[in-house]
């Protein structure tokens, strides 16, 4: 049991109580203690695709905290909350409602390198302590502008009239530390009006899409019936964009053991390591040399996941 089992978070659950749930499965079903861990948190009011590590994948879990993500989101027009979801208290107001044009012509600014400033409710650290925890004990919360990347932004089933809009959906593909939330504030600003996120889904986090995800329900009935090898995608499931690199049995014994490969005729880059079936590492190859950067302590003969 060693890979990935990909969730589709519900509404208001945690990303914590979403890794005990799967430890709970693996409990239910037998296959005794591993280590369990999500890569990337999801808020309780989003919904989407979560993915969680199992076992040895742990090691590779921080690497989807690096990775691009899309969401589809839907901003309501004309009022504005402290926390820019549905959570929190309306602290803004507007009579203005953008038209449909006016929502396709601002499109262009949120694409490509953007700055943006996150939500005072979040969980960016200030002087040790988590933003959402000042901001919730009545401090005023003041976070840097942080530079981010929109890869693509785009509207989503608006009407083909000039109708004022109460409402309108998006679907974003974002880099790493980008918070849609102030996105979704940002994009209702530059519309003279005010908003606040109602819907927010991750549909891709990564390689994971929403086609390999379950619910919660599937997964306590997988776990139950101990089943759940059907839907635990394999480490290298996570590593999509990076190349296998096959090792000899002396080579994956060294690699092991924590030594330098030398004398490689690689192309550089970071490679998935692998002795026929069973990941081994995952390496850094520079100048024909192998360094390991993650090893997996797998000694199976195939790579049952």
């Amino acid at each position: 049991m060693h890979g990935w089992i990909i969730l589709d978070k519900p509404l208001g659950l945690g990303s914590t109580q979403a890794v005990s749930a799967v430890k709970r499965a693996l409990r239910n079903g037998g296959y005794g203690k591993f280590k369990v861990g999500h890569g990337g948190t999801l808020d309780p009011l989003a919904t989407g695709v979560l993915p969680i590590a199992v076992g040895e994948a742990t090691k590779l879990a921080g690497r989807l905290l690096d990775s691009d993500k899309i969401y589809a989101f839907t901003i309501r027009f004309g009022e504005q909350t402290d926390t820019l979801d549905g959570e929190g208290a309306v602290i803004a107001t507007s009579p203005v409602r953008p038209t449909v044009s006016a929502v396709e012509s601002v499109l262009a600014r949120f694409t490509g390198p953007i700055d943006q400033v996150p939500p005072a409710y979040s969980a960016l650290k200030v002087d040790g302590e988590r933003a959402y925890d000042r901001a919730r004990a009545g401090e005023e919360v003041v976070l840097k502008s942080r530079a981010v990347v929109i890869h693509d932004l785009r509207s989503s089933a608006l009407p083909q009239t000039e109708e004022e809009l109460e409402e309108a959906t998006f679907i974003a593909h974002v880099s790493k530390g980008t918070y849609i939330r102030s996105l979704a504030r940002d994009i209702a600003l530059t519309l003279g009006t005010v908003g606040h996120v109602t819907m927010l889904r991750r549909i891709k986090a990564g390689p994971f899409g929403l086609k390999s995800a379950i619910t919660l329900d599937k997964l306590a009935e997988l776990g139950q019936s101990r089943a759940l090898e059907g839907i635990l995608l394999p480490l290298r499931a996570g590593l999509d964009d990076i190349p296998a690199f096959p090792l000899t049995p002396d080579q994956a014994g060294a690699l092991r053991q924590g030594r330098v490969l030398d004398g490689i005729a690689a192309t550089d880059g970071a490679a998935f390591a692998m002795l026929d079936d069973v990941p081994v590492a995952l390496v850094d190859v520079i100048a024909g040399e192998v360094r390991v950067v993650r090893g997996f302590n797998l000694t199976m003969s195939k790579e049952e996941t």
